[in-house]
């Protein structure tokens, strides 16, 4: 079936538009369905973790602090995409202004930034607890908690916004303006650019390692020093009790920086757009998901909290 291209308006070059997943009537409605239930769920589950840490003192500890805080980033984060996402599924190819790609290209990279400086952050408090854990208390106070918090969400802002303002300073052709993808992303954006762009590649390249190599290093060196101190715990118990509590970051963290990696940190001649619209749609729904599920499937602190909170509940509206 032949897709009918979108007609621009020449004298109003300041709009893009989205490629439509299905032109089939019945599969947008299951493909909106599908979406709008993983969203719903990626919600709950993540205000969830955000409700039980912030309402249960056992919980009151730098690593929960963290959690919830991912949890939040992981909420906006899908909120910045997927509402736009659903309402372009169902019927008509609906334009998407010059500014507002921008606006949605700043905060998926900001926040999507931030999720990534977070998790190096956790890998570090689990380095102090584990290798450290009588300094833990006095290292991880409230106040450093909220200063590293802040100075991840400083920097993802500060690079995000120069990212951002660099791409849009391009030329892009009037005649040329579908979105091969479901949001403003950089390399969709960059491939509909009329000049050239090698400065904005490595440019982009350069804000690629800094959101994802450096912290993904800064991880790997904390596990290095946090599995050797495992190793030196005589106990089995206490062994296996030291890799649960990390273990959840971990998984997190190679599905979150795999994905990434292999839009951002891939040579483009290696690359193609269904191929990075695939791994998107993972990082944007997956990724969030499973989260929440990890960390209440693997974390007996988590889970009893949770379970506590739902008998709670459950005694409330009994009475």
């Amino acid at each position: 079936m032949l897709v009918r291209k979108p007609v621009f308006n020449q004298s109003d070059p300041t709009e893009f538009v989205f490629r439509v997943f299905t032109t089939v009537p019945e599969f947008q409605v299951l493909l909106f369905l599908l979406f709008f239930l993983l969203y719903l769920m990626i919600l709950c589950g993540n205000t969830a973790i955000i409700c039980v840490v912030c309402t249960h003192s056992a919980l009151r500890n730098p690593m929960y602090f963290f959690l919830a805080n991912l949890s939040f980033l992981e909420i906006c984060y899908t909120t910045v995409v997927v509402p736009l996402m659903l309402s372009n599924i169902l019927g008509a190819q609906k334009p998407i202004s010059l500014a507002g790609c921008g606006a949605q290209m700043f905060f998926f990279v900001t926040l999507g930034s931030t999720d990534c400086f977070l998790l190096a952050i956790m890998a570090y408090d689990r380095y102090v607890a584990i290798c450290h854990p009588l300094h833990y208390t006095l290292s991880m106070t409230r106040e450093l908690c909220v200063q590293m918090l802040g100075g991840s969400v400083g920097l993802a802002l500060f690079l995000s916004l120069q990212l951002t303002a660099l791409i849009f300073t391009l030329p892009f052709c009037s005649h040329h303006r579908e979105i091969n993808h479901f949001l403003c992303d950089v390399p969709p954006i960059l491939r509909l650019a009329c000049a050239d762009i090698p400065v904005h590649q490595a440019v982009l390249y350069v804000v690629s390692i800094l959101m994802l190599t450096v912290p993904f290093l800064l991880i790997c060196v904390s596990y290095v020093f946090i599995t050797c101190a495992i190793l030196r715990i005589r106990s089995a118990e206490g062994r296996r009790r030291a890799f649960s509590t990390c273990s959840s970051h971990l998984t997190v963290v190679l599905l979150q920086y795999g994905c990434c990696s292999l839009v951002y940190l891939r040579p483009r001649s290696s690359t193609s757009e269904d191929e990075d619209h695939q791994i998107a749609l993972v990082y944007t729904f997956v990724t969030p998901l499973l989260n929440p599920l990890i960390y209440t499937l693997r974390n007996k602190d988590v889970k009893g909290a949770l379970r506590n909170a739902i008998i709670c509940k459950a005694a409330c509206d009994a009475s």
